[in-house]
């Protein structure tokens, strides 16, 4: 039962982020903001340097970590209402009121997946179970929520009052499916609220206040400042290091694979596949993919550890971009679908390999901080200062352009692929040197 539960809330949990975090750039293009699309994600990422650690810091001490799940759930989902109710009733969109408010409903989402981990962590052991046996099958929730949010709004349209499925680009309502509207932000907003509901019925999970690990002094007592205290705990510090320079690369995929496989519309022998125009559906196959691999990650754990597994993940990342750069939604879809493929290895082996891994390192009073600190190195400083030179490597290879009465994307997408991949290779190298393994 309490597992059915924890699968429940994942599933919420990464159904809000499903909703628009492989479209939004497509949205954007749409809306006349296509060169923009590298700060709404790295918005996410300028959040995640403070937010995941203030929210941890305050669960591990003051409020129940559920019930602050809750709240950031409630309060993101708010203001996602706020930046749907504007882009529709905008007669022009611009950038900086659609970004603020995008802004602040990701400042209260970036805690939530690691309040949600620690939930489950201490659910999982307070009923005596172990977590590293238990948990990959509760994750594997979350990817089924991403996923099925992904069919939802790659599928959906709504017009005139009206709506409908279709996955035909020649259907009158096409361009009026939510992968290409602000739909997708109202469908995030109405699953976050859901969500928040849902966080505050689980098992309570008593703060540390008490502890004597919790009693501390100064600076040190003070939440997101007093983390970097973590650096200094020898068995933490090479892999929050680490987690920054991988961060670069866990955005990129979300960010600009949809506009890059939609682009494939405006050139005449890709024009009619079904890549091209189901961009948030084939990009599903990625988390369908991680799905898949996610269930052996504890095992491939105990059995290389956490360097080689980490060398895994990145690996999968040369992979990955190397088969975008040579990939085409025709008779090059082979090596799409092994980039979606390779992507599972890539986001599994690193995250649930790094999560299992700061819950056992890092002391019993500081759990939900060290996830929190985790998110804020990849998520945050990585992602945010990655996504930003990944906004400007794409924009000046690649510019939108209006083609057929829709825009796209164009430019030399194969440069800009093979520059992500160099920089994963390097990443893999520096790895394999300077990471020692306790």
């Amino acid at each position: 039962m309490l597992s059915a539960r924890l699968s429940l809330m994942t599933f919420l949990q990464f159904a809000v982020w499903g909703c628009y975090l492989v479209s939004l750039g497509q949205f954007l293009g749409s809306s006349g903001l296509g060169r923009d699309i590298q700060w709404f994600y790295a918005a996410g990422g300028f959040s995640a340097l403070i937010m995941p650690a203030l929210a941890g810091a305050v669960a591990d001490r003051y409020v129940p970590a559920q019930r602050m799940l809750g709240l950031c759930h409630f309060l993101s989902a708010l203001f996602m209402f706020a930046v749907w109710g504007y882009a529709v009733t905008a007669v022009e969109v611009r950038f900086w009121p659609l970004f603020a408010l995008f802004a602040l409903s990701s400042a209260f989402f970036a805690p939530t997946v690691a309040l949600c981990n620690s939930t489950c962590f201490a659910n999982l052991k307070q009923s005596g179970i172990d977590p590293v046996k238990a948990f990959p099958s509760i994750r594997i929730w979350g990817t089924i929520g991403f996923v099925a949010m992904m069919w939802l709004v790659n599928s959906l349209w709504v017009a005139d009052g009206s709506f409908g499925f279709t996955l035909s680009e020649t259907h009158p309502h096409a361009m009026s499916r939510l992968q290409y509207t602000a739909g997708q932000l109202c469908a995030s907003a109405v699953t976050g609220v859901i969500a928040a509901l849902y966080a505050v019925t689980l098992p309570d999970v008593p703060p540390m206040r008490n502890s004597a690990d919790s009693r501390l002094k100064g600076w040190r007592a003070m939440p997101v400042i007093g983390s970097f205290r973590l650096l200094a705990l020898p068995q933490l510090l090479p892999f929050f290091l680490f987690a920054m320079f991988i961060g670069v690369a866990l955005q990129i995929n979300n960010g600009y694979v949809t506009p890059y496989l939609t682009h494939f519309r405006a050139m005449p022998e890709f024009s009619t596949t079904f890549g091209a125009s189901n961009a948030t559906l084939l990009t599903s196959l990625s988390q369908i993919s991680e799905a898949v691999w996610i269930l052996p990650v504890g095992c491939v754990l105990a059995r290389i550890g956490i360097k080689k597994t980490i060398m895994c993940a990145i690996g999968a990342w040369v992979i990955n971009f190397i088969s975008f750069a040579f990939g085409n939604t025709g008779d090059g879809l082979w090596l799409i679908v092994s980039a979606m493929i390779v992507y599972g290895v890539a986001f599994d082996f690193y995250n649930i390999a790094g999560a299992l891994f700061i819950d056992r390192q890092a002391p019993q009073a500081d759990k939900s901080a060290a996830q929190g600190f985790m998110i804020m190195m990849s998520r945050g400083v990585g992602s945010s200062l990655g996504m930003i030179a990944a906004g400007a490597v794409v924009n000046t290879f690649c510019r939108w352009e209006v083609t057929g009465g829709m825009r796209s994307f164009m430019g030399d997408w194969q440069s800009v692929w093979l520059i992500f991949t160099a920089y994963a290779a390097i990443l893999l190298i520096a790895f394999s040197i300077f990471f020692k393994q306790r």
